[in-house]
């Protein structure tokens, strides 16, 4: 039996109605796809079983450090890959370059398939696995497919994945490496999910779908809580997170509650999510002040695919996560975000994919509308790895104005060359 003594219970984030977490259920059944259940946990006990102390002796450096905080039972078996533990990099190029005090990159790009997904899938496998899930299944722009994918191949999972078929060729051919069953649906990333959700339904298959599994989120969180622990649990001013779907935001916000409910820090930073111009729903309701469940799809259009999304799945927890931190939506070009690939990468060392790269032109965009200050300390969360889409990646640097040298193979011709640099 599967033990979860310091969860107690799913809440409706629309009615506030309680399940048991053993009933598995993935929203409240009173509002259907709407009523996204958040995981609540018996924070008293939590703090017996986990600590900044007992984590600074911890010996696992993964996500799984943070297991006592997480929905699964402490023995339970996780995937083998290395999930979780990734860097996040003082920059102070770019912090003297944006005018703050500090500023810090958060590098998911270094995940096993490459982007922050990986959390999610990770504990999406481990639940699958307390049910005997014989298929899990996900419908992605591309980075939830392949984190599913590849940490599905780790275990021998079989899985089943839908995406758009304009999704990234790099993208897909991840999943195929991977051996998963893939869906290229004609049409957007909405008409994917909606696909997926369906199929999930009538085979019975395990729903990885974020903004519609409640444990997605907490997978995510450990994210936030690993900015917290690397930087001594000092709390930054500002986190900067790029929203598409919303569960990442949402994660990063759990993940200050949940710090500040076990007394590890005193107060949450200020959230702000960044969303691409053609992708701006919730940056549209935060200015308008639109009910979000009730406020109709957008005709989302960009370049950063992962962020791309008519309808986020998790926006009444997108919305929480910047209006319950005092924090700003704001929205981003797509030339703003392509500038912003290779400024990071040049000014960091961290090579982002559009949607990772979104966070650092948010918070350019942030600085020029005096949002954030000299006396600032900041965090942008980069969210994936800039080789998942080289295709822009290429549009960035050329934009940027960098080509490559054509020279022929002498010392004489490469002289030449460099008088131009």
């Amino acid at each position: 039996m599967t033990r979860l003594d310091h969860v107690t219970g799913l809440v409706c984030v629309v009615c506030d109605k309680s399940y048991p977490a053993a009933d598995n259920k993935y929203v409240c059944p009173d509002h259907g796809s709407e009523g996204i259940l958040d995981v609540r946990y018996d924070y008293s006990l939590v703090g017996t079983r986990i600590s900044p102390d007992s984590l600074r002796e911890e010996s696992d450096p993964t996500m799984w450090r943070y297991r006592a905080l997480m929905p699964v039972d402490p023995g339970a078996s996780v995937p083998p890959l290395t999930v979780g533990g990734t860097p996040t990099y003082d920059a102070p190029r770019l912090a003297a370059a944006v005018g703050v005090a500090r500023l810090w990159v958060k590098d998911e790009g270094r995940q096993p398939t490459g982007s922050l997904k990986d959390r999610a899938s990770a504990v999406a496998l481990v639940k699958a696995a307390e049910l005997g899930a014989d298929v899990v299944t996900t419908a992605s722009t591309g980075n939830a497919a392949a984190a599913l994918s590849g940490l599905a191949a780790s275990v021998g999972q079989a899985n089943v994945i839908f995406v758009p078929e304009s999704a990234p060729e790099a993208k897909v051919t991840q999943l195929l490496a991977y051996g998963s069953t893939v869906a290229l649906v004609k049409g957007n990333y909405n008409a994917a999910f909606e696909l997926c959700m369906a199929a999930a339904e009538e085979f019975g298959w395990y729903n990885r779908n974020t903004g519609f599994n409640p444990f997605m989120t907490e997978g995510k969180k450990t994210a936030g809580l690993e900015i917290l622990e690397q930087l001594n649990w000092q709390v930054p001013d500002a986190v900067f997170v790029s929203v598409g779907d919303g569960s990442i935001i949402g994660g990063v916000h759990k993940a200050m509650k949940d710090a500040v409910a076990l007394g590890w820090i005193d107060h949450s930073p200020r959230i702000f999510g960044i969303q691409a111009a053609g992708s701006d729903y919730m940056v549209q309701a935060f200015e308008s002040g639109e009910d979000v469940l009730t406020k109709a799809p957008i005709a989302a259009d960009t370049v950063a695919d992962s962020i791309s999304a008519d309808l986020p799945r998790d926006r009444i927890k997108a919305l929480a996560a910047v209006t319950e931190t005092d924090g700003v939506y704001l929205r981003v070009t797509d030339e703003e975000i392509l500038s912003a690939i290779p400024a990071l990468a040049r000014g960091s060392g961290v090579f982002a994919e559009p949607a990772g790269a979104a966070a650092y032109a948010g918070l350019l965009k942030a600085a020029g509308e005096d949002l954030v200050g000299s006396s600032d300390r900041v965090v942008v969360l980069a969210t994936g790895n800039g080789l998942k889409d080289i295709a822009s990646a290429m549009r960035a640097v050329s934009s940027a104005g960098t080509e490559p040298m054509r020279i022929e193979p002498s010392l004489d011709a490469l002289r030449e060359a460099m008088k131009g640099t």
